[in-house]
């Protein structure tokens, strides 16, 4: 079984800190997306969604993370409680998995290219109105997150993890790879990441995020990348 990743990805990272921390076995295939590697002849015969992360097991080809996740839940025979079997338990992961794609994941991703993408792409950086307004998505997002989903449990579900956790856990580390902190005047999702670390593994998560982490290593490879054309249509709608 072969995964396709770029760990600067948060999608990337939860696929990766899942098939890791349960010691999935599988080759890791590097597809470095600042550098355009998405777009060459041989990704795109994988796929044409030309997006990671990609799983390849034999001739079968899946794309999209939590697809993925939930494949491996099934097909690896891991602890119930990643993707619980209990009805209401799995319903209230399938909810986070539902609604997070369009508010924690967009906003926390849109913080990080505005702050990142604008500038190589645009000329300029991003203007003060358009990313305060980010900000303030994300924030919203945050309080969801916390009120809603998290409340006073130690975990999304209740007592233990699940894939939900690792989802929004990745998602909620993305701004720090710009200089923005999430997590800053949050305990409650302060001490709530601390325990989905510890679940996974301190050493492995750290080491995961040590390419987002990188701001100098992504400005570098953004003012080195001679692909950036192609990728100006794709971001120009988070720049509107």
């Amino acid at each position: 079984m072969e995964i396709y990743l770029d760990l600067v990805s948060p999608p990337c990272r939860a696929v990766y800190l899942f098939a890791e921390a349960l010691k999935i076995p599988y080759a890791f295939k590097k597809v470095e997306l600042s550098a355009g590697q998405q777009y060459t002849e041989e990704f795109g015969k994988l796929s044409v969604v030309r997006k990671v992360p990609v799983l390849k097991d034999g001739s079968f080809v899946l794309t999209e993370s939590t697809a993925i996740l939930q494949y491996l839940v099934q097909k690896c025979s891991v602890a119930d409680h990643w993707f619980p079997a209990e009805l209401q338990q799995r319903a209230r992961v399938d909810e986070y998995l539902s609604w997070q794609h369009l508010n924690l994941r967009s906003h926390c991703s849109k913080v990080f290219l505005l702050r990142l993408m604008h500038r190589p792409l645009m000329g300029s950086e991003a203007p003060k109105d358009k990313l305060d307004a980010t900000l303030e998505d994300m924030k919203q997002s945050l309080d969801l997150l916390e009120e809603k989903f998290l409340q006073d449990k130690p975990f999304i579900v209740g007592n233990k993890i699940s894939v939900a956790d690792l989802v929004a856990m990745v998602e909620m580390m993305q701004p720090l790879g710009v200089g923005v902190d999430p997590f800053q005047g949050r305990p409650k999702l302060t001490a709530w990441r601390d325990r989905v670390k510890k679940e996974l593994g301190v050493k492995l998560v750290d080491q995961a995020h040590e390419a987002l982490l990188d701001s100098s290593g992504l400005q570098q490879k953004m003012q080195n990348n001679t692909e950036l054309h192609k990728l100006k249509p794709m971001f120009l709608k988070y720049f509107r």
